[in-house]
C-alpha cells in the first residue's frame, strides 16, 4: 500500500512539473533571455522581446 501511495505522489510531482512548463510555454512566462542583450540574430527574441 505504501508503494501505490508513493508512486502516485511522485506521479502527480511529475505531472505538475510538465503541466506547469506546458502552460508557461502556452502562455510565455519564465525561460529568460540570457543572450546578453544582442537579439538581432537570436531565434529566441520572440520569447524575450514579444510584439505588443
Amino acid at each position: 500500500m505504501a508503494t501505490v501511495i508513493v508512486s502516485l505522489v511522485v506521479f502527480g510531482a511529475v505531472a505538475f512539473v510538465i503541466g506547469k512548463g506546458i502552460y508557461n510555454r502556452v502562455h510565455r512566462k519564465g525561460g529568460g533571455c540570457s543572450c546578453g542583450g544582442g537579439c538581432s540574430g537570436c531565434p529566441g527574441s520572440c520569447l524575450c522581446h514579444p510584439e505588443k
